[in-house]
């Protein structure tokens, strides 16, 4: 697999190089095929019987009934490698473009880089609610502040926290809760932080793509949002 981060070798240019290379060698095993081909007819014209030989439109239909399946075979490849080559050159511009964003990541742990910094992130509500509570915690599991967003429609929503002054820096854990009933309590919804994206690491033909955070390799799968 490959980096994208515009830095280094090890990046998605080296992957398509690497692909170039093995269409190179694709078309040389159609070369050696063709070759084939070739000593095939050659050995048929030496083993023909001299008293009996083939007839010359017969042969020719058999030339060109062989000729037209190699044709068609090496299109295929062609078509192949094509494609192949398209999807990896659309993977790489995709994963540029996303280097730098801010990816939502489904997790309730949150960054606080600098004093009287922020941290940004989303609930996902599958229902109106009348209520979204937001729960920070410290490292030790201690709550250090509690806000409320109001009454939210179903969907998506995102929302921002101040740490306020004398607040370090470090992680936070971030619980978003809503109303369960009429007898005030709460229960815990999903919440995705957003943390910057450092460079995007691709599978093969960019499948698997993987954005690359503060908090590790998160797979495409687990991002909500890009913003």
């Amino acid at each position: 697999m490959s980096n994208v981060n515009g830095v280094g070798s090890n990046n998605i240019y080296d992957q398509i190089n690497q692909k170039n290379q093995a269409q190179s060698k694709a078309l040389n095993s159609q070369s050696e095929e063709s070759q084939m081909f070739m000593k095939l007819l050659i050995a048929q014209l030496q083993n023909q019987d001299p008293t009996s030989p083939a007839d010359p439109a017969d042969f020719m239909q058999q030339i060109s009934t062989l000729s037209n399946v190699e044709s068609i075979q090496n299109l295929s490849k062609t078509m192949e490698n094509m494609s192949n080559s398209m999807l990896s050159s659309q993977a790489a511009l995709q994963a540029s473009s996303m280097v730098g964003q801010r990816a939502y990541v489904n997790t309730n742990i949150a960054q606080l880089h600098q004093e009287e910094g922020y941290v940004d992130g989303l609930v996902s509500l599958e229902n109106s609610v009348n209520d979204v509570r937001i729960t920070i915690y410290d490292a030790g599991g201690n709550q250090i502040d509690q806000v409320s967003m109001g009454a939210q429609p179903k969907g998506d929503h995102n929302f921002v926290w101040q740490g306020g002054e004398g607040v370090p820096p470090g992680n936070y854990r971030i619980v978003a809760e809503v109303p369960m009933g009429a007898d005030g309590e709460y229960e815990e919804v999903a919440t995705y932080m957003g943390f910057n994206i450092n460079s995007v690491t691709l599978g093969q033909n960019g499948i698997g793509m993987k954005v690359n955070t503060a908090i590790g390799s998160i797979d495409m799968s687990e991002v909500k949002q890009l913003g």
